[in-house]
């Protein structure tokens, strides 16, 4: 029997899903102006006094001793609410139709699993097993006298076929377009972030067998291999979702699969100005940056939006370049007709024939390229796209984990300094100073929208010390009721420094309006 139809006990019995709260974010501003009484100012109404000793006396003296500590309290009582909340672990695990036909499903799987060869199976699309496995089905719930409704075969059909040829229960939330991040922590615990925010997916995996193998399926699919022996994993799904696995016994709840989804429509700079990510001069600015060959660094933090805005930014790129695209797991999706894009490769189990990015920097220098787009720099390799950068391939473009524009310069520097090139850190700050021309400094908010923070131009060395100039910059005002972050794009209304490169373009006169 295979192992799909195996049930080693589900841990802990069924229960009712827990609550979990999101905590409310901190919020400032003024307190509401108290609402106009009846009669106005010069007849104001008169409310009786209350009885002393009485509940309605209390209370008031309750009111009035808030009234006095506000608005300190409100942040306060937050604070207390944090520190007597429950550290109890969220379970997924819940009652209800979903979990009622997972528990059909362990019972009809084995027996399906009995008349169905796997291998034949394996050929058929979903749509072609679904049909195939409608009468076969309906045998084997006749065999357990379970009788089901339509919508319920057609659920246990669905979830069958997922489990056979798909993903299982990550299925539904991958075909979910509202769902950005799935994050399994092990058997009993997936998380989901909807709108920058977490939250708590109601599905549920048989064991920790059952999630390894759907682990190792996505693995499998694309070349890569995950085991206690090579226990991380970096992969990606059919429709270029970005996937990281990690297994025991790095992992102590079990097997945790994140999953990074994108937007099967491609999301543009006008898209993002909309959306309020930016203002429409700051998208004006990063379209002619892109159509003028401007060398780009975007810097952020996790799930912050780099990729999204490197896949933005790559639109104004012209269909006659040629561009290619160096990643460790491929997830940028260009628009271009000539764009050719490489993946790195591990090492296999004796740990040979491994290709790094550094190594598909000096190839890709080989290959006539216009451009060269690093999906992300976190090493020596830094030095090799700085030398692009500065050797004739102008407009190309990279992504880093960094806080601020000015840490993102730092990081750079480190970075060429781990590797084994000996040169002075005064030669290497020069080197990104002539090579770089602009850095992109993006940010996910705590209210979960992602915003530019920062645009910012390298303007060259001074001294020891490399020189930016500020045109954009996001300025926090306050916070709303419901935590939304309000906050104003502001223009510096500084000369941009890269107008002479605009000009070469044609760009000089918008480029200089966008800015002022």
């Amino acid at each position: 029997m295979s192992a799909f139809g195996r049930r080693n006990g589900m841990t802990g019995g069924p229960g009712v899903r827990p609550a979990f709260g999101v905590a409310k974010p901190m919020q400032g501003g003024a307190a509401r102006p108290p609402a106009e009484p009846e009669g106005g100012d010069q007849f104001p109404p008169i409310a009786a006094a209350p009885l002393p000793g009485s509940a309605a006396e209390m209370e008031l003296n309750a009111g009035n001793a808030a009234a006095l500590a506000a608005p300190g309290a409100d942040a306060m009582t937050r604070l207390a609410e944090r520190v007597a909340a429950t550290g109890d672990a969220a379970s997924s695990r819940s009652e209800g139709f979903e979990t009622s036909i997972h528990r059909i499903k362990e019972q009809v799987l084995p027996r399906l699993l009995e008349r169905v060869d796997p291998e034949a199976a394996a050929t058929l699309s979903k749509d072609e097993l679904a049909e195939e496995f409608r009468p076969i089905i309906g045998e084997v719930l006749a065999e357990l006298k379970l009788t089901l409704n339509r919508r319920e075969q057609f659920a246990l059909e669905k979830v069958l076929v997922d489990e056979l040829l798909g993903l299982g229960p990550l299925e539904e939330l991958i075909a979910d377009p509202a769902i950005s991040d799935i994050m399994v922590n092990g058997p009993e615990q997936t998380f989901v972030e909807r709108k920058g925010k977490l939250e708590l997916a109601n599905i549920q995996f048989r064991d920790e067998d059952h999630l390894f193998q759907i682990a190792q399926r996505i693995c499998n699919s694309v070349g890569r291999r995950v085991d206690q022996t090579t226990p991380l994993a970096d992969a990606r799904l059919k429709d270029g979702s970005r996937v990281n696995v990690i297994v025991p016994p790095l992992s102590l709840k079990g097997t945790a699969i994140s999953i990074r989804k994108f937007s099967d429509k491609p999301i543009t700079l006008d898209m993002m100005a909309g959306f309020g990510s930016m203002s429409q001069k700051m998208a004006t600015a990063l379209k002619i940056a892109g159509a003028c060959r401007f060398n780009v660094v975007i810097s952020g933090g996790t799930g912050s939006g780099k990729t999204t805005m490197l896949n933005a930014l790559s639109k104004m790129i012209d269909p006659g370049e040629r561009v290619l695209t160096i990643e460790d797991a491929a997830e940028l999706r260009l628009q271009q007709p000539h764009w050719l894009p490489l993946e790195t490769r591990p090492p296999n189990l004796e740990g040979q024939g491994e290709i790094t990015i550094r190594d598909l920097v000096k190839n890709a220098l080989r290959m006539r390229p216009d451009r060269i787009i690093l999906g992300e720099i976190r090493g020596s390799e830094c030095f090799d796209l700085l030398a692009a950068m500065n050797t004739g391939h102008d407009g190309s473009m990279c992504t880093l984990h960094s806080n601020s524009p000015r840490e993102c310069l730092g990081r750079m520097e480190n970075m060429v300094m781990m590797g084994d090139i000996k040169i002075p850190k005064e030669a290497i700050s020069r080197q990104i100073a002539d090579s770089v021309d602009m850095i992109v400094q993006v940010k996910r908010l705590r209210d979960g929208s992602r915003r530019v923070t920062n645009i910012t131009e390298v303007i060259g060395m001074e001294g020891p010390v490399i020189v930016t100039q500020e045109l954009f910059k996001f300025e926090y005002l306050d916070e709303s009721a419901d935590g939304k972050i309000i906050g104003e794009y502001r223009s510096m209304g500084l000369r941009p420094y890269t107008l002479d490169k605009a000009r070469q373009f044609g760009f000089d006169q918008a480029y200089l309006e966008a800015c002022l």
